[in-house]
C-alpha cells in the first residue's frame, strides 16, 4: 500500500537550530532515502520551494485566476514528502518516526494513504 509522509515545516524552528544539528538533519535523511531504497519501500522523494515561490490558481467569476501565495496564517507549511511503498499504515508510521524531523520539537510529518494514482508508473 502506499502512502504519502508529508513533511511539514517551520522556518523558525529550523533557523533555530545549531549548524551541526542542520547537518545532522540532512544526513538523516540521507541515511532514511539510502534505507528506504535498498529495502524498495521508497518511491519518490521531493523537497519543496517555499510558499513565497508559489502562485495559486483559482476561480473568480467563473474564471480561472493565479495569484501569488498561498498566504496562509500559520507559519508552517509542507517542505516536502516521501512517497513509500509498505505493508501496512504501521510500517509507514514506523518509517515516518525514522526521518529526523520527527524528534524535533514544532516539526511534524503527516502520514496519509494514497487513494489513487495516476501517471508515472511507480
Amino acid at each position: 500500500m502506499k502512502y504519502l509522509i508529508l513533511m511539514h515545516v517551520d522556518p523558525e524552528i529550523l533557523e533555530s537550530l545549531t549548524a551541526e544539528q542542520q547537518q545532522a538533519i540532512g544526513a538523516g535523511h540521507e541515511a532514511f532515502m539510502a534505507k528506504t531504497t535498498e529495502t524498495g519501500e521508497m518511491l519518490s522523494t521531493h523537497a519543496l520551494g517555499a510558499p513565497s515561490q508559489s502562485k495559486v490558481v483559482r476561480s473568480r467569476n467563473g474564471r480561472p485566476e493565479t495569484v501569488d501565495g498561498p498566504f496562509a496564517e500559520t507559519k508552517e507549511f509542507m517542505g516536502g514528502y516521501y512517497l513509500v511503498d509498505v505493508d501496512s499504515e504501521e510500517r509507514a508510521i514506523e518509517l515516518a518516526k525514522e526521518i529526523p524531523d520527527a524528534s524535533i520539537d514544532g516539526l511534524a510529518l503527516e502520514i496519509r494513504p494514497v487513494m489513487f494514482s495516476a501517471g508515472a508508473d511507480i
